[in-house]
């Protein structure tokens, strides 16, 4: 069985994993906002996504939550002219990745924010532990 201020630890630790993965794949996306293809008429780069799943972790009976998958996003890819680039078909178009900078940037953002909560949590754990510690010590 474990305490309450452990299972927090546990939990904050879970959700410190899972939104640092999602920093990754949104800064991985941000990075390839312009990346096209190579040859003519081929794909450029597809937003990759993350989805989460909770689970109860069996030692301390407490719900963590991890990353279930990173899958491709299937929105159709942006069409631009552009004749010169390497990825043009016949007609001068080529097929641009279908990320959204402002997309990415609101999710970092609210990863972020996520991040430095379940950072908090273990912070705040932290130092009740200590208090508790410390409270022992006084009264012995």
């Amino acid at each position: 069985m474990t305490d309450a201020i452990e299972a927090a630890i546990r939990v904050a630790t879970s959700g410190l994993e899972t939104q640092s993965a999602r920093l990754r794949i949104s800064a991985e996306n941000m990075a390839n906002a312009n990346s096209t293809g190579d040859t003519p008429g081929s794909n450029p780069y597809s937003r990759k996504t993350i989805t989460f799943e909770s689970e109860i972790d069996r030692v301390s009976g407490v719900d963590l939550v991890h990353v279930k998958d990173i899958g491709i996003d299937t929105t159709p890819f942006k069409i631009e002219y552009d004749p010169n680039n390497p990825a043009a078909d016949d007609n001068g178009f080529v097929k641009m990745p279908n990320v959204n900078v402002m997309t990415e940037m609101a999710d970092m953002r609210e990863a972020n924010k996520a991040y430095s909560a379940n950072v908090e949590v273990i912070k705040q754990g932290r130092q009740l532990y200590m208090m508790t510690i410390d409270l022992l010590r006084n009264s012995a």
